[in-house]
């Protein structure tokens, strides 16, 4: 007999399980606003610019997760009816955040020392989230030469989010007919498994 899937955490149990020292860089939110606006237009992206808190958000800077939480869940709120469904918006809206890491200075250093070799990529992994994020840890594990598993634990991101992050990242490398899937362990203990040809 399986154990029952556990269930997705939901906005207000997320807001609860994290602390005002859980945060992210301003890059993340200035990347929401800017893909919002380019699929719902400026009320749309308003009404997450409110969710946030309504401040100015510098690229380099942490802010609390909480605020951007909120602003994720509006946005897969406001734009899941004209954009294929919530999880589908929670997807690119992860996809645009690893776009704009790759833009950064650490991103650009990220993808030069790993080349496009999918397992140096996977490897370089866990540092990359620690130098954007304060919570949260990660491990990658190798099971095979084109499979690997990333160990997600305390993590507040939801899980399609990060599905987009670390399919837009793996997109770099020379991997073909990727697959990476969520197993859901804790409301926020998540592995990711990938595997590719």
């Amino acid at each position: 007999m399986t154990a029952a899937p556990i269930p997705a955490p939901g906005l207000e149990q997320l807001l609860t399980l994290a602390t005002p020292a859980d945060t992210c860089r301003g890059m993340f939110f200035n990347g929401l606003f800017e893909a919002v606006l380019a699929l719902g237009g400026e009320e749309a992206r308003r009404k997450c610019f409110v969710a946030a808190g309504e401040k100015r958000f510098v690229d380099f800077f942490s802010y609390p997760v909480t605020d951007l939480l909120k602003a994720v869940f509006t946005a897969a709120e406001l734009l899941g009816p004209t954009q294929g469904g919530r999880d589908a918006v929670l997807r690119l809206l992860g996809r645009r955040a690893t776009e704009d890491f790759l833009q950064s200075t650490v991103g650009k250093t990220m993808v030069a020392l790993a080349g496009d070799d999918p397992q140096r990529l996977l490897a370089s992994f866990p540092n990359s989230f620690r130098v954007s994020l304060s919570y949260g840890e990660r491990t990658v594990e190798r099971l095979g030469e084109k499979e690997a598993r990333m160990k997600v634990r305390r993590d507040f991101m939801p899980l399609e989010y990060n599905l987009g992050v670390l399919t837009a990242a793996m997109d770099r490398s020379t991997a073909r007919e990727l697959v990476v899937e969520g197993h859901r362990l804790a409301p926020l203990d998540v592995d990711y498994h990938f595997r590719w040809s």
